[in-house]
């Protein structure tokens, strides 16, 4: 195995055991209840608090991992991790579950760590496959849904816990013996990296869309298991069995989202995903029948892991040099969307008595996400004809039918030695060189009225008097209903070489 495929393997499998435990109080609520009664709106604390550090500690992860290489960051963490783990495990209020949650955060956090190692090994074009790969290390909190309610069942919830201890201890070690000690290192400092990229509007969006797609996949993870067995009645099993049903769905598509966004346009696949949860958050805002509420979950799955991995082959295009800021600012974004929901999903059904408003408020981001998304598309299509128009080689004028001119690229300042501020309103005439008579000039546009273009060999004036020959192609603009909108002229200077 390469020296990628190595770590890949190695950083995916660490995240798995990070995302297990970081899900543990979620998964085993139901029955830690018997023994610490809680209340509602406690319940929705003591399941959301580990997202609070597993989302604000992914900023400062993802910038070390570019300083100190994933193998520390990983092995670290890992340690850190058994503490709290066994601080829960003899918890005995709400108090302490609080306290061993908000620390057991950092088993959320360890995801910026392989987003920002893991690029470094491979080309461009594979990023989004690749960050999908790592993300598919989510597979963690489904493996808990599952198996830890059969183990409570069997040893009860406290010895369950226990288990995550040698769990943690395993890959401390693993990471420590087989962590690339020759990881590239990028040390440049953080204010440095945030001053550079906080004020890129890419930034803010990336992340919202992030808060909305993988905030939507911590959220339901965390939401659930309790859910399921109040509202619907379930048993404790089957609601764990449908969690992790609905966290396999997404986390096995998170790599497809990342090979879709190496193949196609990210933007268009963002549009349908944004597109899809705006729907889904519709129908589960009605609080149908289980039946329907499984199909709304399962399209929330399906949305959700498309856009994590999409959204994270965009990270490293847009902020290849700062990408270890930006994927922790990012993912810190997505793990903050999972704190937030379920808390307001609690505080609202206490209110109204149902969830209505909660599930509506996921489809109106989504809505706005989807507008905000096509926006950017139209951007980026505008930022490539801005970059072929400044960057060619050939002289360009673009001019309306009257013949104002309205734009000029550098190319052509070079050769005549006029600014835009110079031609801008005014008519090509200034550059007659006066070799070519009327007809000349009536016969052209005659020409591109008949064949749509021109081209040929005319005489121009520089700004210095200086005449020159060039070879000049002009062609209509036209819009979708057939009229012209401009005139383009691209030209190349001809000399005796040529």
């Amino acid at each position: 195995m390469n020296r990628g495929g190595a770590q890949l393997t190695l950083q995916t499998s660490s995240l798995v055991a990070g995302f297990m435990v970081w899900v543990i109080l979620s998964s085993l609520m139901p029955f830690i209840t018997t023994d610490i009664p809680l209340k509602a709106g406690q319940i929705a604390w003591v399941t959301a608090v580990p997202v609070i550090l597993g989302s604000l500690l992914r900023v400062p992860l993802g910038y070390w991992t570019n300083r100190f290489g994933a193998r520390y960051l990983f092995f670290i963490s890992f340690i850190v991790l058994l503490f709290p783990v066994y601080y829960v495990s003899i918890a005995n209020s709400m108090g302490d579950l609080i306290i061993g949650g908000l620390f057991i955060g950092v088993g959320g956090a360890i995801f910026s760590v392989g987003v920002t190692s893991l690029p470094k090994y491979y080309p461009k074009e594979k990023h989004g496959f690749i960050n999908g790969v790592y993300g598919m290390g989510n597979i963690g909190t489904a493996v808990t849904s599952f198996a830890a309610p059969v183990l409570a069942n069997m040893y009860g919830w406290r010895k369950t816990v226990l288990f995550y201890i040698f769990l943690m201890a395993l890959f401390a070690l693993l990471n420590f013996l087989l962590g690339d000690r020759k990881e590239a290192k990028i040390r440049v400092s953080v204010v440095k990296q945030i001053n550079s990229v906080y004020k890129n509007q890419k930034l803010w969006f990336l992340s919202l869309f992030y808060f909305i797609t993988f905030g939507s996949f911590v959220a339901f993870t965390i939401y659930l298991p309790n859910f399921l067995v109040n509202h619907f009645g379930l048993e404790k099993v089957d609601a764990g069995m449908r969690t992790a049903g609905f966290i396999v769905l997404a986390t096995l598509l998170r790599p497809v989202g990342g090979w879709l966004g190496d193949k196609f346009n990210s933007f268009k696949i963002l549009s349908l995903v944004f597109a899809g949860l705006t729907l889904a958050g519709f129908l589960l805002s009605f609080t149908p029948s289980l039946t329907i509420y499984t199909v709304g979950c399962l399209a929330v799955a399906f949305c959700a892991g498309i856009g994590n991995g999409t959204i994270f082959k965009l990270v490293p295009l847009y902020f290849s040099k700062q990408a270890g800021i930006v994927n922790g600012i990012v993912a810190m974004m997505g793990g903050l969307g999972g704190f937030f929901p379920p808390l307001i999903l609690t505080i609202l059904f206490n209110l109204t008595g149902h969830y209505a408003i909660g599930f509506m408020a996921l489809s109106q981001f989504s809505l706005a996400s989807l507008i905000l998304v096509l926006w950017m598309y139209h951007q980026d299509k505008l930022f490539v004809s801005e970059n072929v128009l400044e960057h060619t080689a050939s002289g360009l004028m673009l001019t309306k039918p009257n013949g104002q001119i309205v734009r000029i690229n550098p190319a052509f300042t070079k050769v005549t030695g006029y600014t835009l501020d110079e031609v801008i309103g005014k008519t090509p005439s200034f550059l007659h060189s006066g070799k070519q008579g009327k007809s000349f000039y009536e016969e052209m546009w005659a020409t591109i009225g008949e064949q749509g273009f021109w081209q040929g060999e005319i005489w121009n004036k520089r700004k210095n008097g200086e005449m020159y020959k060039e070879w000049l192609t002009i062609s209509p603009v036209k819009n979708e209903a057939g009229d012209v909108q401009y005139y383009a002229g691209m030209f190349n200077e001809l000399t005796e070489e040529s």
